[in-house]
């Protein structure tokens, strides 16, 4: 179970703080890291690769530091955000260098290009590459030493609609298989489909942390939006607008249903039932609208 934890930890470049006492633990499945341009993201990633060292805290893995400690380069596969490549190489030497910095050879080199399905173009040279296929030429520089921990910051970029599956069922494969997957993105849809975990930086801040339903609904201080059908919308509307726990009550006509805004969560989940019951009403759907990463992203950046 290899795990990278982070404790009170801050960085600032001179007066500018990009980081500011975050304190989270990254372990073993997909972990997602959201947050707006310039919320710390990079900086953040670069800590736990061990490219920066915090200005205060620490960033440890499984206990031992990360910064100046050349061993753990043995467990952590990086790629990150910026492209530092050397465009006179071949994919192939370029990986093959990575490979033999870590005491390996050819082999594994070849094996990390097929991983990542760039075989066909190994020989050609960096320059010639879309930014898609640098992005994989790079996961496959990450991946040559079969590293514990992989550190990956907006990896999709560039890539076409076939290499983000590609990657994603790879990074799957990965958390799957016990191996700490951290990955940065913007693209919200992405993390949604991938990570069973994410966490939320905002102006350097912690923000959130955990499955992003479940922080939605410890944000109670926020109206929760359910989509309700039944077979007698108009009977449940006057029901559930008398209540204090129901601030408003649109009809969605498009999708034959009611749009409730509850500002009481625990009290409106209670109430609905009991009143359908009461009125003799048939709930046909009860679904949350607002619980989507999306929303709830939004609500945190917001705040």
């Amino acid at each position: 179970m290899t795990t990278i934890h982070i404790s009170h930890a801050s960085r600032w470049f001179g007066n500018v703080v990009a980081v500011n006492d975050i304190t989270m633990s990254i372990g073993p499945g997909v972990t997602g890291l959201l947050g707006p341009n310039g919320a710390g993201k990079s900086t953040l990633i670069n800590m736990m690769g061990g490219f920066l060292a915090p200005s205060t805290g620490t960033v440890t893995l499984d206990d031992r530091p990360i910064w100046r400690n050349e061993e753990i380069y043995q467990e952590i596969g990086i790629v990150p955000e910026r492209e530092a490549m050397y465009d006179f190489l071949t994919g192939r030497e370029f990986v093959v260098a990575n490979a033999e910095l870590h005491g390996l050879g050819k082999k594994a080199a070849q094996r990390a290009l097929a991983t990542v399905e760039m075989e066909y173009a190994q020989d050609r040279k960096i320059s010639t590459y879309s930014k898609g296929m640098r992005q994989r030429v790079k996961m496959a520089s990450a991946l040559v030493h079969d590293p514990a921990v992989l550190l990956l910051d907006e990896p999709f970029n560039g890539m076409d609609p076939r290499q983000r599956m590609h990657l994603m069922d790879l990074l799957r494969r990965m958390g799957a298989d016990g191996r700490t997957v951290l990955f940065s993105s913007h693209i919200l849809e992405e993390v949604e489909q991938l990570a069973s975990h994410i966490e939320v930086i905002v102006a350097g801040r912690h923000a959130a942390s955990g499955d992003f339903r479940r922080i939605r609904r410890l944000m109670t201080d926020r109206p929760h939006r359910y989509l309700v059908r039944s077979d007698d919308d108009r009977a449940l509307a006057a029901a559930l607008i008398a209540d204090p726990s129901t601030a408003g009550i649109e009809v969605d006509r498009a999708e034959g249903a009611l749009l409730i805004q509850a500002v009481d969560f625990g009290r409106f989940t209670q109430l609905l039932p009991r009143v359908a019951k009461e009125h003799g009403i048939r709930l046909l759907t009860v679904s949350p609208s607002d619980e989507s990463l999306e929303s709830v992203f939004s609500y945190l950046v917001a705040a």
